[in-house]
């Protein structure tokens, strides 16, 4: 046991924790340890303007940083400090020709809008550029010569980055294990929603189901962001054996998030089981115990801590085992399946630590396409990629004509409003709306009260960087309260060099308020993109990918391989999962949007909740591929048939498709029979599953037929 002296390394153990543990706490620190590392030197020598400089170019070197491996970490800051470059120098040099400025604008953000959507790395890149070239034509009036802020936001970006780059060396797994973490982070969060489902209602399924799917958005761009990661470090490195443990953390983080994603049976009619209600609230704890699990799994990763799988858990699982045994239904008892996918949960986090089981390094789906493929992609008007930069673009060029014509005071504030207020869709567009102006109006109140307070430059700029601090470390997780943050910042800054930041904010207040409005209407009349001219094209994806998914998986149960590689059926499942959420987002924008655009809202909502109850019933079938054989001959022939049914239904929204011939009704006709007369056992589970998969799959078919024709609703 090491000896502590003084009481030191306990200290610097419980600091160490409380940052490295949580990933916000530890980017918002090293970002406004950066900021200060620039600005306070300056401003001890009388240079407050250079100071502020630093700071926005560390601050938009900051928001740009892209999670990579530290060589793509050094191509994308030298790309990152040229870019950088290139904008503010711009800037500065047209800023005597306004109307070559605004074209320049327009365009230049047309065209780094299109060339960050090759990558997640040029796409940090050409954000930070065009957040420069704001910041530049924000600080030109304080900028003592054209040429400072060329050379102080980048070497702000630069600074930054370096700083970013050594404590990424010093750890170079620790973006690895960042993103894994915030998987199973994600993954704890929906095991412990779906414990609300033991037992539970009908009322209590449609909520719990609707915020089940939401939370799966969450958890498949997870998955999605470690994969991206992972292949990062793949392509960086001559030999991948060190990734050994992070693939194998990965695959885990797959395999029981399609073991939570499925669902066995109708709960709500289980829970109304006198005789089922003691194993359903059993298994509902079991579930809430797996959540804490994998949430103390996940701070493991952070803080390096050996994982120490909970005795309780393999306890809770044996005696729901056990208690099916006493009543004679170890095998046949509906919940078996869903018994046996928990255990199966337990065990294979309980395994993680044993170094006997064999680390496999599996292939990863990549993108193959090269950079000018990707490029020429984009330039399509159906493109959602291009609409955005058509719609920026404008909307910036809207904002600086008006700051122009109309001579607004600080009307770069208006562009950069714009930045940050305009999303893909409106409904995005609308929630950050609110968001800025309410942000901001907090924060121009809050900021002026506390700058009265704070007369000294020094006070000023503890202040300046307290508000980086927490504007960085609610950037992830409340935009409103980040928002508030960032106002603060600005006035601190501002009142660092001309003592006027007070007399700023209301300025500042209004083009906030203006920026909102034209973002709003840039969304709502330039190309309007209404979330129900998608429906018909979303649900027939769903379906696609549903039926591979299952396709996928009746493969692995005529030609089970264990040794091999799974690589075509995880891309399914993922193809399917990211469907599902597609069509979930889609319901949930069209809430936000102008009423009479809502249309088939109902429908929309229907059609997500049997669509995702569909995925679930996929999944739980896919689930025992690896640890059950199929126990009826019968079954295989019958899964063939709904996989027939599954492509049929795609026939309800793309007429073009022909392929499948089977029949729903007939086809759940039939297995029902064979249910009735089916022994207990796995096998009559198995043909349970089908029979909700062919029942959900001709709901599906029925809600589905009233839709828009694909024709009129991509024109309407």
């Amino acid at each position: 046991m090491p000896i502590r002296l003084f009481g030191k390394q306990s200290w610097y153990e419980s600091v160490r924790r409380a940052f490295w543990s949580r990933p916000d706490r530890l980017f918002a620190a090293k970002a406004t340890f950066a900021m200060g590392m620039l600005a306070l030197p300056m401003v001890l020598l009388g240079y407050p303007g250079f100071a502020v400089s630093l700071a926005l170019g560390a601050l938009a070197g900051a928001l740009s940083e892209t999670d990579d491996h530290p060589m793509g970490r050094i191509k994308s800051l030298l790309l990152k400090v040229v870019s950088f470059g290139i904008s503010s120098l711009s800037v500065e040099l047209l800023l005597p020709y306004p109307v070559l400025l605004g074209l320049g604008l327009c365009g230049s953000t047309f065209v780094f809008l299109l060339i960050g959507g090759l990558s997640e790395r040029y796409r940090g890149v050409t954000f930070g550029a065009i957040l420069v070239g704001i910041y530049a034509m924000i600080g030109a009036s304080i900028s003592p010569a054209w040429y400072w802020q060329p050379i102080l936001l980048p070497l702000g970006a630069l600074s930054y980055g370096l700083f970013s780059l050594f404590l990424l060396f010093l750890h170079p797994w620790r973006l690895l294990e960042e993103q894994l973490a915030r998987g199973f982070r994600d993954l704890a969060r929906y095991l412990e929603l779906k414990a609300s489902l033991f037992p539970s209602d009908e009322e209590i399924q449609a909520r719990v189901r609707n915020q089940l799917a939401l939370q799966n958005v969450e958890l498949v761009g997870s998955l999605d962001r470690c994969k991206e990661v992972l292949n990062s470090y793949r392509e960086s490195i001559s030999d991948d054996t060190a990734l050994a443990p992070y693939f194998r953390y990965f695959m885990l983080l797959q395999s029981l998030h399609e073991r939570a994603a499925s669902s066995h049976e109708r709960y709500e009619l289980l829970s109304v089981n006198p005789r089922d209600r003691d194993i359903m609230e059993g298994i509902g704890q079991t579930l809430r115990q797996l959540s804490e699990a994998i949430r103390q799994l996940s701070n493991c990763l952070l803080t390096g801590v050996p994982y120490r799988h909970p005795v309780s858990l393999g306890w809770l699982t044996q005696v729901l085992r056990d208690q099916l045994a006493r009543r004679g239904e170890a095998d046949s008892s509906p919940l078996h399946l869903l018994v046996e996918n928990l255990t199966h949960s337990h065990q294979e986090l309980r395994n993680l630590s044993d170094e006997r089981v064999r680390s496999v390094i599996p292939r990863l789906a990549r993108e193959t396409r090269s950079l000018v493929r990707r490029f020429r992609d984009q330039l399509s008007w159906d493109n959602p990629r291009m609409r955005y930069a058509v719609r920026l673009s404008i909307c910036f060029l809207f904002a600086f004509a008006i700051s122009e014509l109309f001579n607004v005071r600080k009307g770069e504030w208006i562009i950069l409003t714009c930045l940050f207020v305009l999303q893909p869709t409106y409904s995005a567009t609308r929630r950050r709306l609110f968001q800025r102006i309410l942000g901001t109006a907090s924060g121009v109140v809050c900021g002026t009260l506390v700058i009265q307070l704070l007369p000294t430059t020094m006070g000023t700029l503890v202040f300046m960087l307290a508000s980086a601090y927490f504007f960085f470390f609610w950037l992830r997780r409340n935009y409103s309260v980040s928002v508030i943050f960032i106002t603060t910042f600005v006035l601190a800054a501002f009142n660092l060099v001309t003592h006027q930041g007070a007399i700023l904010m209301i300025p500042r207040l209004v083009d906030t308020l203006i920026g909102s409005v034209l973002a709003l209407l840039t969304v709502r009349f330039i190309w309007p993109d209404w979330q129900y001219r998608h429906l018909p094209r979303l649900l027939n994806e769903a379906l696609q990918k549903n039926a591979a998914y299952f396709g996928a998986i009746l493969a692995e149960y005529e030609q089970k391989s264990p040794g091999d590689d799974d690589l075509p059926y995880r891309i399914a499942r993922r193809a399917a999962h990211r469907a599902d959420n597609a069509l979930v987002l889609a319901w949930q924008n069209m809430q936000l949007e102008p009423r009479r655009r809502r249309q088939f809202l109902d429908q929309a909502f229907e059609l997500t909740y049997l669509n995702h109850a569909l995925l679930s019933y996929i999944s739980a079938f896919g689930a025992h591929r690896l640890n059950q054989q199929v126990a009826a001959p019968e079954i295989l022939p019958l899964a063939h048939q709904v996989l027939e049914a599954l492509h049929r239904a795609t026939e309800v929204t793309d007429p073009s498709i022909r392929t499948g011939t089977g029949d729903p009704d007939t086809l759940l006709m039939e297995i029902r029979v064979q249910l009735s007369a089916a022994q207990p056992g796995v096998g009559r589970q198995q043909l349970a599953l089908l029979a909700n998969i062919a029942e959900v799959t001709r709901q599906i078919t029925r809600s589905s037929g009233s839709l828009p024709d694909p024709e009129t609703a991509s024109s309407g």
